[in-house]
């Protein structure tokens, strides 16, 4: 199963779960219904008849009916309008702290350059990362409407027990849910059953409140928080149920993607003998732990197997191993008991390190077919985490924490849209002094020396490095810097593709991250649909990867055939600006996932028309591919490496 196809499943699956919470809403209502037929006596033998009865207290029904969906209903949706802050919400709620770019604590920086190699490795911005200080327990999850949105958060325990195989292998767990679109469907499963809960919730309230009223009516009121208690009881019975049949499932993928992804089985399988053998397991205390449930690692509330969302440890376990016994479980048990596993002490007696790998030659070219870039999309494989690890071992240092630094982030992006002209940057420079101040424009001067000569493989990584700290930066700010942005890469006529493409990447994550939920759009548009789109898409390519007219027409055909062979097309008498594309990518982020990887393939036909497709052409290709929100890793290139600069 595929990236799309994965898509696909999670489109189905969320249409199950509509169906599911309005029958489980049927229910609680026939439930409550008939609660209140029996206090009104309807089934007596010595009263009307039932039918003449119900049709007597159709009223009460009706207001009764009306009431229940009307708590539901309202307690969904303002869930659901209290998510809309994406998954750095859902982190904070827990009790989440973020761990910061400039941390020097080494449990902090480990996560941090794990949760960065793995972002590398799938292609997507490194989401926000945050730690529950105050759980014990092993645990992680990954929450939001979509990759630009991302937070990871893991425990304290995670940190403390893990070592960096085992926490490499949670941390690609949880970025699969990521890739495999199980976040989105996640967030929107806890908003919807907060409704069916709600019912429970405030039955707890008012017997909290009557307890300690004098007034005659308590009593009365003690008797309706009760009934309203057992009925949210119902309501956590069928969330549990619900939940089990959605996400039990989506745990096996989630573990054999992230083993797929690192090849690292003992590191993940390692993990889950953690859970199950230390004395906190994957625990929560934190009284949210019911609602993230069914998004977490591991089980975090303790389920029985019928009810949990996760498959019985054992059976991940061996899905990993399958010569592990629980014999083997119940020795680690008494193992850890006596003295707990500090996974920094492990690193170190396993000698863990970041090695010193060397990135490609500039001019190296892509080892990869065209036909195999679309299988290779949302599906990295341990070459891919090799190559992230190389990318992001080589990173200059002050580079990357210039990225991750809440104070030149800006600065750093700014710079990486420079021209090399040294005309046109002093233009951009001024526009820049202009809007944003001259320090800014300083600032910007001094990292754009430092990313002189930076290596094509590290220009789109570096910028997804930055993502999280401009997702911090003020709205106002944001919107005079993405202002700026979009002045800098159209002060002259003459726009670099993947400057623009860096750009238009920037405003849109950036503008997802600040209303996930609006912006996030399910793909449905055939090719037919958005002929002049493909068109226009297809010859800026062409015309950037080929220098002659004769070769960029010959690259756009080869494409187009491979594309849509049955509809005949023009190729452009003149050359399509690179503005053209504003229109486009509305239209072609919301193809059908047939159609996107019909696209990929044609793109990259197009790019390989001369029999080769050099590292730059690579990097424009994942760069419109992350546009198209179809995340492609770092491709495998021809030739040696080249030393590594630190």
């Amino acid at each position: 199963m595929n990236f799309f196809e994965r898509q696909q499943t999670v489109r189905a699956q969320s249409r199950r779960l509509i169906l599911l919470f309005v029958l489980a809403v049927a229910g609680i209502v026939f439930v409550v219904d008939l609660s209140l037929l029996l206090l009104l006596g309807v089934f007596k033998v010595d009263q009307l008849g039932f039918w003449e009865s119900l049709v007597a207290h159709r009223g009460a029904l009706a207001v009764t009916s009306l009431l229940v969906l009307a708590i539901i209903g309202v307690a969904s949706l303002g869930r659901m309008l209290q998510l809309r802050g994406g998954g750095a919400a859902v982190a904070r709620e827990l009790g989440g702290t973020q761990v910061p770019g400039d941390s020097r604590d080494p449990g902090y920086r480990r996560l941090r350059n794990v949760v960065e190699e793995v972002a590398i490795a799938s292609a997507l911005p490194v989401p926000d990362i945050f730690v529950l200080e105050h759980e014990a327990g092993i645990n992680a999850f990954a929450a939001g409407w979509s990759a630009s949105d991302a937070a990871i958060a893991v425990t304290r325990g995670a940190i403390d027990r893990l070592n960096r195989d085992e926490l490499q292998g949670v941390v690609a767990h949880e970025f699969s849910h990521i890739l495999n679109g199980d976040m989105r469907l996640n967030i929107r499963l806890m908003g919807v059953l907060f409704g069916i809960l709600a019912l429970g919730l405030i039955g707890r309230q008012v017997l909290r409140h009557a307890r300690f009223s004098r007034s005659r009516g308590s009593a009365q009121v003690m008797l309706f928080g009760l009934a309203l208690l057992v009925f949210g009881g119902i309501g956590l019975f069928i969330a549990r149920v619900i939940k089990a049949g959605v996400s039990r499932q989506r745990e096996y993928l989630a573990d054999a993607s992230a083993v797929q992804f690192t090849r690292q089985t003992q590191g993940l399988a390692s993990a889950l003998k953690k859970v199950g053998a230390v004395a906190d397991g994957s625990r929560l205390s934190s009284d949210q732990t019911e609602q993230v449930s069914h998004m977490l690692f591991g089980d975090g509330v303790g389920y029985s197997s019928f009810f949990s969302s996760h498959p019985p440890l054992l059976e991940r376990i061996k899905a990993l191993e399958p010569g592990f016994v629980a014999a083997q479980m119940t020795q680690l048990r008494k193992r850890w008991q006596l003295s707990p596993p500090d996974g920094l002490a492990e690193d170190r007696g396993m000698g863990l390190a970041e090695p010193a790998i060397g990135l490609p030659s500039v001019d190296a070219l892509i080892a990869e077919r065209p036909a195999q870039m679309p299988a290779h999309v949302g599906s990295p494989d341990i070459g891919d985490y090799q190559r992230a690890a190389m990318i992001h071992a080589d990173m200059p240092e002050a580079l990357a924490n210039a990225a991750r630094s809440h104070q030149h982030v800006v600065a750093m992006l700014l710079a990486l849209l420079h021209s090399p002209d040294a005309v046109l940057a002093a233009r951009q420079l001024a526009l820049v002094s202009a809007r944003l101040g001259e320090d800014v424009a300083v600032a910007v001067s001094s990292q754009i020396a430092a990313l002189r000569g930076l290596h094509p493989l590290l220009r789109l990584p570096l910028a997804q490095l930055a993502f999280p700290a401009l997702r911090r930066r003020p709205r106002p700010e944001l919107d005079v810097v993405l202002a700026t942005v979009d002045a800098l890469i159209h002060i002259d006529g003459q726009l670099d593709l993947f400057e623009y493409c860096l750009a238009t990447l920037l405003h849109t994550q950036v503008m997802q991250a600040l209303d996930p939920a609006q912006h996030w759009q399910a793909g449905k548009h055939k090719l037919v649909d958005c002929i002049v789109s493909l068109r226009d898409l297809l010859a800026v390519l062409a015309q950037q990867g080929h220098a002659d007219v004769g070769s960029a027409r010959h690259a756009f055909v080869a494409g187009w055939h491979c594309l849509l062979p049955n509809v005949q097309v023009q190729y452009p008498a003149t050359a399509v600006s690179v503005r053209a594309l504003d229109a486009a990518w509305p239209e072609l982020v919301r193809l059908a996932p047939a159609g996107k990887t019909a696209l990929i393939e044609a793109m990259a036909v197009a790019a390989a028309h001369d029999d080769q497709i050099t590292l730059a052409e690579a990097e424009l290709l994942r760069t419109v591919c992350a546009l198209l929100q179809c995340p492609l890793p770092p491709l495998r290139v021809l030739g040696n490496a080249v030393p590594a600069s630190n």
